[in-house]
């Protein structure tokens, strides 16, 4: 299993939630496992979003997929986002 760590700021946390949200089922079509959502415990629109995935390829076709870019424009996502693929060893 491949887990995919995105780091990125957003403008509204609440704004970007409801957009997040809705594309739960093209993450999940494109193999996506589960995710959890942290935040900076002094700046709640510092995100890291952990995701499980069930292959490095589907995790890293999603990050490049136009979908994802589309979403996050229209999240209000600060800037590009800082994405590591990492796996147990």
């Amino acid at each position: 299993m491949t887990k995919m760590l995105v780091h990125h700021k957003v403008k509204d946390f609440d704004a970007w939630k409801a957009v997040y949200d809705s594309v739960q089922d093209l993450r999940k079509a494109s193999g996506e496992l589960s995710d959890q959502i942290f935040h900076e415990v002094n700046d709640p629109k510092s995100l890291t979003i952990i995701f499980d995935w069930d292959s490095f390829e589907n995790a890293r076709k999603y990050a490049q997929s136009p979908e994802l870019k589309a979403a996050m424009e229209k999240a209000g996502v600060m800037g590009p986002p800082d994405i590591h693929f990492i796996t147990e060893d």
